[in-house]
């Protein structure tokens, strides 16, 4: 009888590959989900998108390794666990990017998810034992907020951005041309003619600087019938492999949407493959590739807050994990595994990518296959860093249409807010009226943002970054309500291992 604890059971090669990869598929559209929003919202080129794709797949490689193998006695839980970019820093780096776009905003963005993961690694043992303020509660609202903030990214996805070019109105051209006659004649009229002494008579007042016409004209760029039909063939898709197959095919209904989106894309004339074939086939990821980072401490401690959210969902995991793979995870475990959150996020920030966590869906995937090796994970780590060295990957997902991730987007967005419903499902609203109104304050909170961005016009310019994210607004009011209704008393270790087991999607 082997005395080999199942989590380090080291298992043949061709199985751990081929499981890895399986754990690669399951994540990989969340995976590089992120880096086309945010690259997207920066307004970046789509060669310097395609390079965060593959950063972001070689970091996810990279820290997966340091969480399940263990690094030194501080770093990794030493589980089965796969390690992704968080859909919850998503709303506060596409805010900073929609203030600040192109390289001077990745400087920011990167400056704070420096700093932040920095913070985390110092504060990791003390946020392993504040679960007590994050209940279910306050998680699963979170989470659904987390998701009902995203849909408008998978919204515009499909339909085009409400601003810019895609934006539902133009300006009638007739209305243009006349302002610049208009504009042409206020010139004339206060410029001398040839051998005259004094400008034309009769002048046409000159045009207020800003001036600007508001559009009335339908933009046939905005929600085009054909994109909107790949979005519909995406979704339709997913549905139904998701219902029909099961298994390996349908952990990855996404993946294969995405694939069968392209195909049509392809097939319609709305996609090429010109940058796949410029790009190169092998090519090393290199640090700091936008400057030196501008590390803004209001912008650092609004990621440190998402963070702080993020490692209590990680903590969750984590127990259920413990749960699930039959080994008990103790106090200085979860430290382990929350400063290797942490340290990812600060590897993360160095390599051009984004704050990293335990994916959930990929727990959920230790539950469904069974298999409980953490060198299953491993293996999907060395497969990740692989693909991230690999441009031509990240080149062909940067070539879909925003109509095909649309798609996608709907489900994958969704189903974050589905999480955190699921989450709410396991508290007691009967006997604890309170958490009701926990829930309903702090979701309408988390609105505000989204339904009326401009709010904050009034408020003092250095809160803007703070206040500006749904998400950060829930959150600081879920606990604080919670607080005020329950104490910090908070669930026990059961009632978390039951929440976090209802996740399978950041």
């Amino acid at each position: 009888m082997s005395s080999v604890h199942p989590v380090d059971e080291r298992l043949p090669t061709g199985k751990l590959a081929a499981l890895g990869f399986q754990h690669v598929m399951v994540m990989y559209a969340g995976a590089v989900a992120v880096p086309l929003i945010v690259g997207r919202a920066l307004k970046l080129p789509p060669e310097q998108v395609a390079m965060l794709i593959s950063a972001d797949l070689f970091c996810c490689g990279i820290v997966t390794l340091i969480q399940s193998l263990g690094a030194t006695q501080w770093f990794g839980i030493r589980l089965p666990v796969m390690m992704g970019v968080t859909f919850a820093s998503v709303a506060p780096m596409v805010a900073m990017a929609n203030k600040t776009p192109g390289a001077e905003g990745a400087q920011l963005i990167f400056g704070a998810i420096i700093g932040a993961g920095i913070i985390s690694i110092l504060i990791a043992p003390l946020v392993s034992r504040m679960l007590r303020f994050f209940p279910p509660v306050v998680t699963g609202t979170i989470i659904a907020v987390i998701g009902i903030s995203l849909m408008r990214i998978g919204i515009n996805w499909i339909f085009g951005n409400p601003f810019g070019p895609t934006a539902p109105s133009i300006v009638n051209p007739e209305h243009a041309k006349w302002l610049s006659e208009v504009g042409s004649m206020a010139n004339a009229a206060v410029t001398p003619v040839a051998g005259a002494s004094a400008p034309l008579a009769n002048a046409v007042p000159a045009i207020p600087k800003g001036l600007a016409i508001v559009g009335s004209v339908p933009n046939p760029k905005y929600a085009p019938l054909n994109g909107v039909f790949v979005s519909f063939v995406v979704l339709v898709s997913i549905l139904m492999i998701a219902k029909y197959t099961k298994g390996f095919i349908s952990n990855i209904s996404v993946l294969l949407g995405i694939l069968i989106g392209g195909v049509v894309a392809y097939s319609m004339g709305m996609m090429n493959f010109d940058k796949v074939g410029k790009a190169a086939w092998f090519d090393f990821v290199e640090p700091l590739q936008f400057g030196m980072p501008v590390f803004d401490p209001v912008l650092i401690l609004t990621m440190t807050l998402v963070m702080i959210v993020v490692m209590i969902e990680s903590t969750g995991m984590f127990l259920a994990l413990g749960d699930m793979t039959g080994r008990k995870v103790e106090q200085q475990d979860l430290a382990r595994g929350l400063r290797t959150d942490g340290l990812g996020t600060l590897i993360g920030g160095i390599f051009n990518t984004f704050p990293y966590t335990s994916f959930s869906q990929n727990v959920g995937l230790v539950g469904v296959t069974g298999v409980r090796s953490r060198f299953v994970c491993v293996a999907g780590g060395v497969i990740m860093i692989v693909l991230g060295l690999i441009p031509k990957m990240a080149a062909l997902v940067e070539s879909l249409p925003t109509v095909v991730l649309g798609g996608a987007g709907v489900v994958m967005f969704g189903m974050v807010a589905a999480t955190g419903i699921r989450i709410l499902g396991t508290v007691d609203f009967k006997n604890n009226k309170n958490n009701a109104f926990i829930v309903a304050v702090s979701i309408g909170t988390g609105m505000i943002p989204l339904i009326a961005p401009n709010f904050k016009q009034w408020m003092p310019h250095d809160l803007h970054p703070l206040i500006e994210s749904g998400i950060m607004l829930a959150s600081i009011a879920a606990v604080a309500l919670n607080l005020f209704f329950n104490g910090a008393k908070g669930g026990s270790a059961e009632e978390t291992i039951a929440a976090a087991k209802q996740a399978d999607s950041h």
